[in-house]
């Protein structure tokens, strides 16, 4: 009987079939766009679609991109554990999505460049835009292994299939589909896998309503065991999830990943224009929070079954993320199809985040290190770079699974990931759009000190996780388990997927204060020091000359590699002038123009 422990069932052969049938047809989507696009082989056309997408496929490939396997997975048992807190993300999406599409998207849309990180070298100088570069591919690689590892680990508990056997499957799929069809094939894939992703949730949402007499019963069930309690309005900062901590620090972590994350960006500025852009942000909010919605009704809905018999406590499970697939195995397993449609939902949401993660590796790595290195390339060697990128990074985040393996909780350390090193970006792009006078040199040592601090916190965070009475965890019984491990109830850290047996060790003295910081503001306390550090530095070196804010507009123009007018070149100068109130004398603003036009003409003529 679902909800009493023990062994549940495994696939049958229609769940085989259903799962394959949807990964072999969200590669075919890959194989279809290869074919249609075969005489568009450019690198444009790779990377960006040929900048002709429509707001609703990028929307739902932006909300599938981070909606990944780990949300899948992740969220219905952090609403099982921790109760509805983290559905406080839906005011984080808002302010996240108005900030992008109102700062960010007219900056990168109107500069017409394929890797945001070009940005910096336009601002600063060369040196930043190759840090900012790899800290982007470390961070991507990271988080990419570990949202190949969750649904891997979830095939693993249900069928019995080989881990790594699963790992190398997913990754091998997702490497086909991104080397043949590029961008496009990515986008369309996002949108059938999204389709799948909702579908798996309601699903078990449904289900489960059956089997309780109704979701009137779920909602009682998750009242009285404390799973509804949101609003927490306590402003201690180590606090896990409260009001301040989601809202505050979720919404610049957020924004972090949709405003200078190249997987994200290099979707909305495919849009033929930047009206479609912006709306692909405002339809992806709206994306984000039904996914969110389904997917803690699914963990209410868990804990509605399993209140009486903690399949984690009753060591049904070995990991805290194994318990969604032990509860579809549970309760949709006399249903043949069903839960292959499931563990389809997981790994649409992986091969979702894989690609875009590649397409989004490969573009940094063409754009910032391949072209500048070697101008001449053809269009057609840069495809079969692009191509052979894939392929190679494909590998690289498949050997990275085996790191996340050793993470514990999948979904906080994931967003942890984004915070220890977007933070730090962010505020170097902030301060770039918003402080003339920050220069080069603060610049940098802002992104260095405060990648630097919010390393030291998330890895001191990673080896000396808070204590319970920070991270709240709720309480779960076995006390109505057929044949219960042990009884009454059990407490865990929030890092711990396995249940912790051993003497606790010594801790040190920042482990109670600094290292149990929230994990949500990583990100915060990564912009404010890089903020505060670039303009002191920036202050004490020097400002920024006139001669260096233009320079990176006569360099863009100088690319022989983008189509770039001499119109747009012109009037950005113009608005460099007159808003950043400088002294521009006429004869160095005619050098500048004469230069221009002597680039453009140039360029004209080799094309």
């Amino acid at each position: 009987m679902p909800g009493s422990g023990g062994p549940v069932a495994t696939f049958s052969v229609w769940d085989y079939v259903v799962f394959a049938g949807l990964i072999l047809f969200a590669a075919g989507i890959g194989l279809f766009q290869a074919i249609r696009g075969r005489k568009k082989a450019s690198s444009d056309e790779f990377l960006l679609g040929g900048r002709q997408m429509t707001a609703v496929p990028v929307a739902l490939s932006l909300t599938a991109s981070f909606m990944s396997g780990i949300t899948v997975i992740g969220t219905p048992a952090e609403a099982y554990m921790y109760g509805t807190p983290f559905w406080l993300f839906v005011f984080s999406y808002t302010i996240m999505s108005t900030f992008s599409a109102e700062l960010f998207v007219p900056l990168f849309y109107r500069l017409s460049i394929t890797s945001t990180y070009e940005y910096l070298e336009m601002r600063f100088n060369k040196l930043i835009r190759v840090i900012g570069t790899s800290m982007y591919i470390v961070q991507t690689a990271l988080y990419t292994g570990m949202v190949i590892y969750a649904p891997a680990l979830a095939l693993n508990q249900i069928t019995g299939l080989d881990l790594w056997g699963v790992l190398v499957a997913t990754g091998v799929v997702c490497i086909i589909y991104c080397t043949l069809g590029g961008l496009k094939a990515v986008i369309w894939t996002d949108v059938f896998q999204m389709i799948i992703m909702l579908s798996g949730f309601v699903a078990v949402i449904a289900r489960g309503a059956v089997l309780q007499g109704g979701f009137a019963k779920i909602w009682n069930d998750s009242y009285h065991g404390g799973r509804l309690e949101t609003f927490s309005f306590d402003p201690d900062p180590l606090r896990r999830h409260s009001f301040w901590t989601i809202v505050v620090g979720g919404s610049l972590m957020w924004a972090s990943m949709y405003s200078i994350n190249q997987s994200q960006v290099q979707r909305y500025i495919s849009c033929k224009t930047m009206t479609h852009a912006k709306l692909s942000l405002y339809l992806n909010m709206v994306g984000l929070w039904v996914t969110v919605s389904l997917a803690m009704l699914s963990g209410l809905t868990m804990y509605s079954i399993y209140k009486d018999c903690d399949p984690f406590t009753n060591k049904d499970v070995g990991a805290s993320d194994q318990l969604l697939p032990y509860l579809v195995m549970d309760i949709l397993a006399e249903f043949p199809g069903l839960p292959g449609l499931f563990v389809a939902a997981a790994y649409s949401g992986t091969l979702s985040t894989v690609s875009s993660s590649i397409n989004a590796l490969v573009a940094v790595t063409v754009e910032d290190f391949m072209k500048p290195a070697w101008p001449w390339l053809t269009e057609r060697q840069l495809s079969w770079i692009n191509m052979g990128m894939s392929v190679f990074y494909g590998g690289v985040c498949i050997g990275m699974a085996g790191v996340a393996s050793l993470m514990g909780n999948i979904l906080q350390a994931a967003l942890s990931i984004f915070g220890m090193i977007s933070g730090p970006l962010l505020g170097l792009y902030m301060l770039g759009m918003f402080f003339r006078c920050v220069n080069s040199t603060g610049g940098l040592v802002g992104l260095i000190c405060g990648l630097a601090i919010t390393l030291w916190v998330g890895i001191g965070a990673q080896v000396y996780p808070p204590l319970p009475e920070k991270t709240l965890r709720l309480s779960l019984s076995v006390e109505g388990c057929i044949a219960p491990d042990m009884n009454g109830t059990t407490t865990m850290t929030p890092f711990s997927t396995v249940l912790q047996t051993t003497t606790p060790q010594p801790r040190p003295a920042l482990a109670d204060n600094w290292y149990s910081l929230s994990y949500l503001y990583f990100c915060p306390v990564g912009i404010i020091v890089t903020m505060v550090t670039g303009l002191i530095v920036s202050a004490i070196t020097g400002k920024v000359t006139l001669s260096h804010l233009l320079v990176g507009v006569a360099k863009r123009v100088r690319d022989c590699n983008q189509t770039y007018s001499y119109s747009y070149s012109k009037s950005l100068l113009q608005v460099a002038v007159s808003r950043r109130k400088l002294d521009l004398s006429s004869l160095l603003e005619n050098q500048i123009y004469s230069a221009l036009d002597a680039e453009t003409q140039s360029q004209r003529c080799r094309t």
